[in-house]
């Protein structure tokens, strides 16, 4: 698991796995995200802008990300 430092949050769901490379663009960010292919804390999340806060935990292929405010 990758610990993953925010300036801020809350933060919308589909900027974190643009901003950290996880899918190629926002607009592949948010398919991904309306197909059921990304896990928040355990449950599929299918809100492109789900709020995101320190301690979520995202899912997404292989990777796994833990998201903390600096």
């Amino acid at each position: 698991m990758r610990e993953v430092e925010i300036s801020e949050e809350p933060i919308e769901l589909y900027k974190i796995l643009k901003f950290e490379n996880m899918v190629g663009s926002g607009g592949e960010a948010k398919f991904v995200i309306s197909e059921g292919q990304v896990v928040v804390n355990g449950k599929v999340e299918t809100r492109k802008r789900k709020k995101i806060f320190s301690g979520d935990v995202i899912e997404f292929g292989k990777e796994i990300i833990r998201i903390q405010v600096k």
